[in-house]
């Protein structure tokens, strides 16, 4: 497949069409967990519903770690190629992939142990206790190829390709949905069927991905110089990759607490947050990858010395997420009752009711994460990553506070969890503004 240089031609241009794929791609991926909650919401009930829900935060949160470290590798790979250093694209690659392999054991080593402690501290209701268990134990044997997945997209994306990570999600995709039916519909396999699904076809993403990059990309064939490992430049890429990693991991830690305060309202508001969510997510997930596409078109222009186009690419990223973003705040308000009707049972009202509360207050303000994406992704691009950390502390820390404070003690309930989210986004848009003007 070929490679697009984002250092030269139109913007605009440029930008579109290597986010699309990118957009397109992670929207299969959203898949995985969409049709698990279609799935077991439809063919075993709301208690799974809420079990695969809650699930979901917790797996978001463990591979937001992986994705992170990857993430902040790609960032070394965009700048490399864009500056045309294809011996520091080998060095990076060799050290980077050894790293967050390293991380991926380490998780592996703590969350197995740990099941029963992590649902336990996240408050999960006996009635679905071992339900909720029974999934992620499962569910968990794909982190290393969410880790495959992601570092070979993220190589693959940092030297201008986004269609090759589109092409395995698309069969890995697929596969999902055609196991997760006959596991859970034809099988009766339950909540670990649908996890089983998930976890071949990430393994189908990972290693296909794994094997493609080796066959087809010249930096990954190493001699036995190139194998050596160098402790400046392990230094290097572990801080620059952890401050990325931290970003993403606190980003989600900040959604688990959440998590587990919506989980002391009960299965109801959890089996409506839980839906609401996966809408939700797939709503403002192309403003994300728009973001994470403008992040490595920043990368490659900062490797190869053109902070002219950087300004020119960052002032039209603005704009265009911020006329998607509110065109999609638009059609969400006003579907949100039919949208929640998709995963839950028309006769449940009481969950409808409140996923679509959820949908219509937070769903009205999704520039604020549109925009916020596209800070985290500057930063990110021009080598400074802790920026981008004390945005995402910021956005979650408004939240977290706002919503642990008049939550539980005041009459607005687990309203209050809701209308949080979008003040800690424009609190933090106005801090990367306003750092963006100072520092630029």
């Amino acid at each position: 497949m070929r490679e697009m240089n984002l250092t030269e031609g139109p913007v605009f241009g440029r930008l579109i069409w290597f986010s699309l794929p990118m957009i397109a791609g992670n929207l299969l991926q959203q898949v995985y967990n969409l049709v698990d909650t279609l799935v077991v919401g439809r063919f075993i009930g709301p208690d799974a519903l809420a079990a695969v829900g809650s699930s979901y935060t917790l797996m978001t949160f463990i591979t937001s770690v992986i994705i992170g470290l990857c993430m902040g590798s790609g960032a070394f790979f965009s700048a490399d190629y864009g500056a045309g250093n294809r011996k520091r694209l080998k060095e990076d690659v060799w050290h980077s992939f050894w790293f967050i392999f390293l991380v991926t054991a380490a998780i592996y080593a703590v969350v197995y142990p740990g099941t029963e402690w992590i649902l336990a501290v996240l408050q999960t209701p006996d009635r679905i206790f071992d339900m909720t268990r029974e999934y992620v134990t499962v569910i968990f044997a794909g982190l290393i190829f969410v880790f495959l997945y992601n570092f070979f997209a993220f190589l693959l994306r940092g030297m201008g390709n986004s269609v090759v990570p589109l092409i395995f999600l698309g069969i890995s995709s697929v596969i999902n949905i055609v196991l997760d039916l006959w596991f859970v519909a034809g099988l009766s396999m339950g909540v670990s069927g649908a996890a089983w699904a998930t976890v071949i076809a990430q393994a189908v993403s990972g290693l296909g991905i794994g094997i493609y990059s080796f066959v087809k990309v010249s930096e990954l064939r190493f001699s036995p110089e190139d194998m050596k490992f160098s402790a400046a430049r392990l230094k290097e890429t572990a801080v620059n990759d952890f401050a990325t990693g931290i970003q993403q991991s606190v980003m989600n830690f900040g959604i688990l607490m959440i998590q587990g305060l919506v989980n002391s309202f009960g299965t109801t508001v959890m089996a409506a947050f839980a839906a609401a969510v996966k809408i939700d997510t797939v709503a403002y997930m192309p403003s994300q990858e728009f973001g994470n596409a403008y992040s490595l078109f920043v990368s490659q222009n900062y490797g190869a010395g053109k902070p002219d186009r950087i300004r020119e690419g960052t002032r039209i990223a603005l704009i265009t997420s911020a006329v998607f973003s509110v065109a999609v705040s638009a059609v969400i308000f006003l579907s949100a009752d039919s949208l929640m009707s998709i995963f839950v049972d028309g006769s449940e009202h009481e969950i409808i009711s409140e996923g679509v509360r959820y949908l219509r207050i937070e769903g009205s303000m999704y520039i604020g994460i549109g925009v916020l994406f596209l800070w985290y992704g500057y930063y990110r691009g021009t080598g400074r990553p802790h920026i981008s950390l004390i945005l995402t502390v910021i956005s979650l820390g408004t939240r977290v506070v706002l919503s642990y404070a008049l939550a539980p003690g005041t009459s607005l309930g687990v309203t209050a969890i809701w209308a949080s989210i979008p003040v800690g986004w424009v609190l933090a848009d106005i801090a990367g503004a306003w750092i963006y003007r100072r520092k630029r």
